[in-house]
């Protein structure tokens, strides 16, 4: 297959999974163009300069991924199977039955380059010509203790997003909220503040009927007896708190741990304990670097409203990774420079020819 083929191959299995967003074949091929230069590069010499190059990919490739986003893992394997890879891919414990169903809808000629195991192998660590690793620190910092020289590494490790509402007009809260609740906030791509230019206390109100609109039509996941003790000790420190505090006020979900949006008048950035738990907080005019240092360097997305350049400019210099309309902070386009590096092109080698133009 050549990788147009592949790309027309992936586009159709991906339109069964939501949590992609759009993805076609031109989607994929304009990926490829952006990152190698030429959308046939993979298929043989193309023009490069004023000589000719070639992009061959790594493989096999090594995805370790974690389970609280199985379109991490798709996007992943999507990218190996586009380059034209053989993919071997260690899942969670408890398995992602998506990437198998995925699998179960692609061509026996593509399927055959993805093998799955929730087990890792010793021939494939010791095979792989490129690991892609999601996870934590520590998760990233033993696999990488691991790699034998030479192995291309690909990180993706913790991140923190928020948003910034520089208008709270109306749709603002619900759009928050999507990208609050979407798999249980677990993603890199999940914001943990929402900041607020303007009168953040209103908005957190406007955001906890928001919160409790989408969990009506989007139950949470379920979560962890660890998870639900977090949750109860963050509610019952900012309950005790609002008791005697204006500044802060708490919105939780009645009889139940479906979600909470704590307000508070301080800009510091506040670290989520996650499942759909999320702060409300006045913008740091001026300066709000010094703000949000505790996440500086790990910011993956800002999602703003409205999205404008203006608006853009507020947050470009904390140097997120991302930033989009709110709302969209979890469906990324697949052009995306993930984690500010290009996805595609540290998984290629390169031959260049020259040609005998006598």
């Amino acid at each position: 297959m050549n990788t147009a083929s592949r790309a027309d191959a992936l586009a159709r299995a991906a339109s069964h999974f939501p949590i992609l967003g759009p993805c076609s074949a031109e989607d994929l091929l304009e990926v490829v163009r952006l990152e190698l230069g030429h959308a046939e590069i993979l298929d043989g010499f193309r023009p490069y300069g004023a000589n000719f190059a070639r992009a061959y990919c790594l493989s096999p490739l090594l995805h370790i991924v974690s389970g609280n986003t199985p379109h991490a893992a798709l996007q992943s394997l999507i990218r190996g199977l586009l380059l034209g890879a053989q993919n071997r891919m260690k899942l969670p414990s408890e398995g992602l039955p998506e990437v198998g169903e995925f699998l179960s809808l692609l061509p026996a000629g593509l399927r055959d380059r993805a093998t799955i195991s929730t087990t890792l192998p010793a021939e494939w660590l010791r095979e792989a010509e490129a690991w892609i690793v999601f996870g934590s620190d520590e998760t990233i910092a033993h696999f990488r203790s691991q790699a034998r020289p030479g192995v291309r590494f690909e990180p993706h490790g913790h991140l923190f997003s928020l948003g910034l509402v520089a208008s709270p007009t109306p749709g603002a809260a619900d759009a928050a909220a999507r990208d609050i609740s979407l798999f249980n906030q677990k993603g890199c791509l999940s914001p943990h503040d929402i900041y607020v230019r303007g009168d953040a206390a209103a908005f957190a109100a406007e955001l906890a009927r928001a919160m409790g609109d989408f969990a009506a039509t989007e139950p949470p996941l379920p979560v962890t007896v660890a998870e639900a003790a977090e949750i109860h000790n963050v509610r019952a420190n900012y309950r005790f708190r609002s008791a005697s505090d204006a500044r802060v006020k708490l919105y939780e979900s009645e009889d139940s741990l479906d979600w909470t949006v704590i307000y508070e008048n301080d800009p510091w950035f506040a670290s989520s304990c996650l499942n759909r738990v999320v702060y409300v907080k006045p913008w740091p005019e001026g300066d709000p670097s010094a703000a949000l240092g505790p996440v500086l360097g790990w910011l993956g997305a800002v999602g703003i409203w409205p999205s404008l350049p203006e608006v853009a400019e507020l947050v470009a210099p904390l140097a997120p990774s991302r930033i989009c309309p709110l709302g969209h902070m979890q469906l990324p386009p697949w052009s995306w420079h993930q984690e500010g590096r290009q996805n595609l092109a540290g998984l290629v080698r390169w031959v260049d020819f020259e040609a005998d133009i006598r």
